[in-house]
């Protein structure tokens, strides 16, 4: 049963030799780990992404097919899906916006009957796990999950929903969360959901199941719960967790704190978890989630040497991380749903015409060489600080926080280079031209859209010029109101941040700058 080819993950595969396989969310979290033990078990994979570019930095990139498809539009869904055996489902709107539960469900629509009309043997979707009980009654992210598996399991092609919980691996979502409450408050006042019973699942076994799913010999129909088999409150997984860290013995404390808003401010403050995707996780928190069957072993059976618990899961995880930059995280999910309301990229000067733009320059020259001042533009931002008034930094960073931004806690994925779409702090990597430039857009609230750019090029005394260019696109009065309060804020730091980044290339390129 075991395929040839080694899985990244030491994963028992399938042979998925014969088949060709469809991953929707293949930029996220799970869709992006899964690829590559798809290609380990030998199956033709097929990546979908709302622009195909987003799929070029991926470490897989050049073993699979691409197929870019809005996955609210028939046609590109329809092409995507010729000679498709398998369609794993795996897009969710987490964080994207208000009418996210009536446009989930319409793209549901599309992807089953798209895949009737194209010959799909099966679907697999995961789902959420959630207490028995009526739509309207869960949480707006629970109730669109569970939409969306009802309108699959309607369908005309079987549809295989996998009910999790919390999927616990280096750079979930819910790890990340359990982590940096754990090691951040050694007492940890919190929601009255700290006391609720969760099934954790490890990501190595969502990974399992889902690769499974793609070589059933008899197409599926059903929704399954699955998880590590053992319940326990979230108290105690964040106690579980620090145990398993080598940290000082943490005491959690619930209190009626019920309401999901106040439960995502709690989230979004203590950890990197902006307040858009905190509130729904706390909302999913706010109900027991336990498996109440094991049925999918009549269909999957259990990884050999059995399910992962809690505990081994997090070590995994901890050992990953502290192994170096992960491939994906979070915050791909994150990116996946922008797909749906894609972030426009910094306009070229002459299409700013017609339009209010307040910019700011600098520009600064040193006798360190372009390569040694790249090297240190390169590593800005994270642990290494922003070269300049790091209590200015620290402050606008809470305030993001305060507002349901990242601010700084987010940090950078890779401390040692930049690539697209990567997040250093507040920003997001737009556009990398290594050695000479790069931009970054902002994801901070600021009244407006606006981007941070740094371009380093040689001067003619065999030095070096560093630029620095802010660009902001005011939102109405209040952005105006905001680009003029922030003024004295760029003039505190950006001449500093310019000296400070030659004078750390001159001396050592590796130099930190808070």
């Amino acid at each position: 049963m075991t395929s040839e080819p080694a899985s990244p993950l030491h994963l028992s595969l399938p042979e998925g030799h014969d088949r060709r396989v469809l991953v929707t969310g293949a930029t996220g979290y799970v869709g992006g780990r899964l690829i590559p033990e798809l290609l380990a078990a030998g199956f033709t994979v097929r990546a979908t992404a709302r622009n195909v570019d987003d799929l070029s930095n991926r470490p897989w990139s050049a073993d699979v097919e691409t197929a870019e498809a809005d996955l609210l539009e028939a046609g590109d869904v329809e092409t995507a899906m010729q000679d498709v055996h398998t369609v794993l489902y795996l897009v969710h709107s987490m964080g994207s916006g208000s009418d996210f539960v009536d446009r989930e469900a319409e793209m549901a629509r599309t992807v089953a009957a798209a895949a009737a009309r194209t010959g799909v043997h099966q679907i697999a979707f995961l789902g959420g796990l959630h207490p028995d009980k009526p739509l309207e009654r869960l949480s707006d992210h629970m109730r669109s999950r569970e939409q969306v598996a009802r309108i699959l399991l309607e369908g005309e092609v079987p549809a295989l929903v996998f009910k999790a919980a919390v999927i616990i691996g280096s750079g979930s979502v819910s790890f990340e969360m359990i982590r940096h409450l754990a090691e951040r408050l050694p007492v940890m006042p919190g929601p009255s959901w700290l006391s609720n019973r969760i099934e954790p699942i490890a990501i190595r076994d969502v990974l399992y199941y889902l690769a499974h799913a793609c070589a059933l010999e008899e197409p599926v129909n059903r929704a399954l719960g699955i998880g590590c088999g053992q319940d326990q409150s979230f108290a105690t997984m964040l106690t579980d967790y620090a145990e398993v860290a080598g940290l000082s013995r943490r005491r959690v404390i619930p209190l009626p704190i019920p309401a999901q808003h106040l439960s995502g401010f709690w989230i979004g403050l203590v950890t990197p978890i902006p307040r858009g995707i905190a509130m729904p996780l706390a909302a999913s928190m706010a109900e027991d989630a336990v498996t109440t069957e094991h049925d999918i072993a009549g269909i999957i059976p259990d990884p050999p040497g059995g399910l992962t618990d809690f505990r081994q899961a997090c070590r995994r995880a901890i050992d990953r991380q502290r192994r170096g930059p992960l491939d994906q995280t979070w915050d791909d999910d994150v990116l996946t749903a922008m797909a749906q309301d894609p972030a426009e990229p910094l306009p070229s000067d002459p299409e700013w015409a017609g339009n209010t733009v307040f910019t700011d320059i600098r520009e600064r020259e040193g006798d360190a060489s372009p390569e040694a001042v790249w090297a240190v533009v390169e590593t800005i931002g994270g642990r290494n600080g922003w070269y300049s008034a790091s209590a200015l930094w620290r402050i606008r960073g809470l305030m993001d926080q305060a507002l349901g931004g990242y601010g700084l806690a987010r940090g950078r994925k890779d401390e040692a280079r930049l690539r697209v779409n990567d997040h250093v702090d507040w920003w997001r990597v737009e556009s990398v031209d290594p050695g000479r430039s790069v931009t970054l857009r902002a994801e901070m609230r600021a009244g407006g859209r606006a981007w941070l750019q740094f371009s380093v090029d040689a001067t003619s005394g065999g030095g070096s010029r560093l630029r620095q260019r802010a660009v902001f696109f005011p939102s109405g009065v209040l952005g105006r109101a905001y680009w003029r309060a922030i003024q004295p804020f760029h003039a505190l730091i950006f001449p500093t941040m310019a000296k400070k980044i030659l004078a750390a290339a001159e001396e050592d390129p590796a130099q930190t700058g808070s």
